[in-house]
C-alpha cells in the first residue's frame, strides 16, 4: 500500500486572516507531504506494507509510528477547518462538553491552555474515552489518543511549523485564530 497527501477541504487561501496561504502552502504543501514520502519510503520490508494509517498508529513504533501518525494527525487537524462552518457544538457533544468541563466556556480555556502550555512541539487533543467521557490531553510530537484507546474529536497542532510564519512566536495568538476555523459540525461527526 501507498499513501498520498489528501485533498485539502478548502482552497489554500480560504483560512486568511487567521492562517496564511503561505503558512497552508509550507504546512500542508511540504510538511504533510514530507511524512506522507518518508512513510511510502519505510514501508517496504516493515511488515506494515498492508496496514492502514490506524494499524500503524496503533501497533508501530520510531520512524514509522512517527511518520504515519504525522500523517494521520495533520488529515484530521485540517478536516475540521471551514471559516464559515458552525463555530460551537450542539446536540449530544455539547451536553457532554456541559458534562465533562461544566460548559463550551471552560472547555475552551482548559482546551487553548493545554495547546498554550504543551512544552515543545506536539497536539492539543479533545478525544472521548470507550466510556464516552471526554478528555483533554497533551500530546509530544506525533501523540495520538488512538495509542490509548481513544476517539480523537479535535486536535490543535502545535508543532511550530504549524504557526510560525503568521505568528512567530505566539503561539497563544495562533490558538485563539484556530478557534475562528474550527466546524463544530465536523467535530460532531466525529463524537
Amino acid at each position: 500500500m501507498s499513501f498520498s497527501l489528501p485533498q485539502l477541504r478548502f482552497a489554500a487561501d480560504a483560512l486568511d486572516p487567521h492562517i496564511s496561504q503561505r503558512t497552508i502552502e509550507f504546512h500542508y504543501g511540504k510538511h504533510h507531504q514530507a511524512y506522507v514520502n518518508n512513510l511510502n519510503g519505510l514501508l517496504p520490508g516493515s511488515g506494515f506494507e498492508n496496514a492502514s494509517l490506524e494499524e500503524i498508529i496503533t501497533n508501530a513504533s520510531g520512524p514509522v509510528f512517527n511518520n504515519a501518525a504525522q500523517i494521520w494527525n495533520h488529515t484530521f487537524y485540517f478536516e475540521a477547518f471551514d471559516p464559515a462552518g458552525r463555530k460551537s457544538p450542539e446536540g449530544p457533544l455539547a451536553g457532554a462538553i456541559d458534562r465533562d468541563f461544566g460548559d463550551f466556556a471552560a472547555f475552551k480555556d482548559a482546551f487553548t491552555k493545554a495547546a498554550a502550555t504543551l512544552f515543545g512541539s506536539g497536539w492539543a487533543w479533545l478525544a472521548k474515552n470507550d466510556q464516552g467521557k471526554l478528555h483533554i490531553l497533551q500530546e509530544s510530537n506525533a501523540g495520538n489518543p488512538l495509542t490509548q484507546g481513544m476517539t480523537p474529536l479535535l486536535t490543535c497542532d502545535v508543532w511550530e511549523h504549524a504557526y510560525y510564519l503568521d505568528y512567530q512566536n505566539r503561539r497563544p495568538d495562533y490558538i485563539a485564530a484556530f478557534w475562528n476555523l474550527v466546524d463544530w459540525s465536523v467535530v460532531e461527526e466525529r463524537f
